[in-house]
């Protein structure tokens, strides 16, 4: 059994910082992760932050690039993402996925995943 638990959120104004972490725990020796950070917004639909493959890709979506930062400590399965400027549109459920293996082109799917936590929120006010 693999659990996924995220960390790390809270309120901010706009423009300040917050940094997430995921830790991945359990039955996960030997195994490499492709990691990836998705958010959901009060009446939106889940959308797609950022994640790491196992093979060490980085991906980001456009509306995070220049602000956001991820990545992982292998030896520790955890995975960060570090949101500098944020804007209140940013404010949402974070919610950290975890599959074992290369996940390429379907790495911003979240059913691609096999593992996922409960989330923490991210609250921007203006």
């Amino acid at each position: 059994q693999v659990h996924v638990v995220e960390s790390g959120g809270g309120s901010v104004q706009a423009g300040e910082s917050l940094r997430l972490t995921c830790k991945v725990s359990g039955d996960t020796s030997g195994r490499s992760y492709c990691m990836g950070w998705f958010r959901q917004a009060p009446g939106k639909e889940r959308e797609a932050v950022a994640a790491i493959d196992s093979d060490g890709w980085i991906d980001y979506k456009d509306y995070v690039k220049g602000r956001f930062t991820v990545s992982k400590d292998n030896g520790k399965n955890t995975l960060y993402l570090q949101m500098n400027s944020l804007k209140p549109e940013d404010s949402a459920m974070y919610y950290c996925a975890a599959k074992a293996g290369r996940l390429g082109g379907y790495r911003h799917n979240f059913y691609a995943y096999d593992y996922s936590g409960q989330g923490t929120q991210v609250t921007v006010s203006s």
